[in-house]
């Protein structure tokens, strides 16, 4: 009879995956013994495995290179990494050895990219894409970059009344970009994204204001929608109007050479996610230049912001089962040994799902369980995957402690849950390691100790 977790998992999924694998019922995460990092370091844990953030950049840049060869497109590509996903300064390191740009959201992205400059890990030539709303701090911040030279910052208008004050604040020339407020998907709160401006206000914001005057020039058309990219009729109907946009004001203003369509590639959430990023890649490209041949437009240069996609797949989350409760006929919890309010914030805020594997016993008898945390709060728990309504993990033996992970866990996690300081219930937040190769084998540096009562006490003014 097959009732052992693996046989369940080898049953249900293609297994083992690229970066999942068992040696001895223990769970490798792209070929790290996680069983060794816990002997190490206990739980509970964050990890970050550095070389995953260089295999998507170079899988993306594979990806629309290849495109763009197969239709012979006559633009170039430029990834650019959404510092919003992960701030950490290992995450930027790791991916600007691979030649990439960046995109900043608020004022305080901008200290970050002065300190990748003086600490030699960047150079002025590098294209910073400046998005979100502008209060005066942003925008004395972008000035400040581009009157020191760095002449490829392009501030991204999401509003018509942010160029007279960039004006202001500039004394050399800039290029700017405009983001298209897009239509959100029918079935969202609202009809029309908050962010941008409205397509029929672009044109004629272009020709009466942008074009005369000689500080700035028109460089990039944003496109972005919340849902990210999709094969839907929802994501190429936005697309094909973001492209009529462009082409239009193509003939206006030859400057025009750059087309951004946001992030939005997602990331693997289950064992059996599916999603073919060849083919949107390539239909997005064929598209692009389609659209531009029939107006008779030289084809954009192409830039994406993936964040997600950068970071997301490099994260894990591991926890000890600290203890059983059997609270009713049918619902049998597994109590872990920290806090998914406090570790995995898109679990309470957005029910995101993520994909959970035992790290050891993969030869024990399953059963379905919920997931409890440590804190009195309702919502600190976690009891169904993206595959299925339900969880399965193995049974508990007397004497064994199980241990279980949450992968893909790499993006947003620290900010929304407020790295560094208060903690729900003050349930600590945990130790952080980071794990990196060499030609030989892996090794791992502790980023950050498991917080202290102490720290968490003179926040509060203790």
């Amino acid at each position: 009879m097959k009732n052992k977790y693996i046989d369940l998992i080898e049953q249900t999924f293609d297994f083992p995956q690229e970066e999942f694998s068992i040696t001895d019922n223990n769970l490798n995460f792209n070929d790290v013994p996680l069983m060794d990092i816990i002997k190490q370091y206990g739980t509970p844990l964050k990890i970050t495995y550095l070389p995953k953030i260089t295999s998507q950049i170079q899988r993306a840049k594979r990806l629309f290179n290849v495109a763009m060869a197969k239709v012979d497109y006559q633009g170039n590509y430029n990834y650019c990494y959404c510092t919003k996903s992960s701030h950490f300064s290992f995450v930027l390191e790791e991916a600007l050895k691979n030649d990439i740009n960046l995109e900043t959201s608020s004022a305080y992205d901008i200290p970050i990219i002065n300190a990748l400059y003086d600490n030699g890990i960047i150079d002025k030539d590098i294209h910073i894409i400046c998005n979100g709303f502008k209060r005066p701090q942003y925008i004395d911040n972008i000035a400040g970059l581009v009157n020191n030279g760095f002449t490829n910052t392009i501030p991204i208008l999401d509003n018509m009344q942010e160029l007279p004050l960039l004006d202001d604040a500039l004394n050399t020339k800039c290029k700017i970009g405009i983001r298209i407020a897009s239509e959100e998907e029918p079935k969202f709160e609202f009809y029309t994204s908050r962010l941008g401006i409205r397509y029929y206000d672009i044109i004629n914001y272009y020709t009466e204001v942008i074009k005369p005057n000689k500080k700035f020039e028109f460089k990039m058309l944003h496109f972005f929608i919340n849902t990210g990219i999709k094969d839907t009729a929802y994501y190429w109907s936005e697309l094909n109007k973001c492209l009529n946009v462009y082409c239009q004001l193509k003939k206006l203003c030859p400057e025009l050479d750059s087309l951004n369509i946001g992030g939005g590639f997602p990331i693997k959430n289950s064992l059996g996610f599916n999603y073919d990023y060849e083919y949107m890649t390539e239909e997005i490209v064929a598209q692009i230049k389609n659209t531009c041949n029939q107006y008779d437009v030289e084809e954009p240069n192409i830039f994406t912001e993936f964040g997600s996609f950068t970071v997301g797949e490099s994260g894990a989350t591991l926890f000890s089962i600290t203890n059983q409760k059997q609270q009713n006929d049918r619902e049998l919890w597994y109590m872990i040994d920290s806090s998914f309010i406090t570790t995995l914030p898109d679990i309470w805020g957005i029910n995101q799902r993520y994909i959970l594997l035992p790290v050891n016993n993969w030869d024990k008898e399953y059963q379905r369980v919920f997931l409890g945390g440590l804190t009195c709060d309702s919502e600190d728990y976690y009891n169904a995957e993206s595959h299925a309504n339900a969880i399965y993990l193995p049974k508990l033996t007397e004497g064994n402690t199980q241990y279980i992970g949450l992968f893909h866990t790499g993006a947003y996690q620290e900010s929304l849950g407020g790295y560094g300081g208060i903690q729900h219930c003050l349930i600590p937040a945990p130790k952080h390691i980071i794990i990196d190769r060499d030609s030989e084998d892996y090794y791992t540096r502790l980023f950050a100790k498991e917080q202290s009562y102490r720290s968490m006490m003179r926040i509060l003014g203790y």
